[in-house]
């Protein structure tokens, strides 16, 4: 029961950062704190709604059981490219903050999907 919480918690969460994170992706021009970290990671305003559209993506596949692992591989691979995008541009701080967030798609493919029987 308790196993069954904490995944349902992680994955609200997971799902609640990809819808946010991917709708401010598309309203960049909005956000010019994102924008800037973008420009520092050298992603070009081209991509923008590719990563987006990547990250939405991602969301709904965490909340169907079927693609739930699917899900999570993407999540943490978008993760691992932000580290290394952010490595390749000297900012380790950004490193730092993003290792929970790809410690939290291991954890929940190991928990494994909470509504599933």
């Amino acid at each position: 029961m308790t196993k069954n919480i904490i995944s349902m918690a992680l994955l609200l969460t997971s799902v609640f950062l990809a819808f946010k994170h991917g709708w401010e992706t598309f309203n960049y021009k909005n956000h010019p704190g994102s924008l800037k970290m973008m420009n520092e990671l050298g992603i070009s305003e081209s991509l923008v709604p590719f990563f987006g559209a990547m990250t939405i993506l991602t969301g709904i596949l965490l909340l169907i059981p079927k693609t739930f692992f699917l899900g999570n591989v993407l999540n943490a691979m978008s993760i691992l490219m932000i580290m290394a995008l952010a490595i390749r541009a000297g900012n380790m701080t950004m490193v730092l903050i993003e290792i929970p967030f790809l410690i939290m798609p291991m954890v929940m493919i190991w928990l494994k999907y909470p509504f599933k029987n």
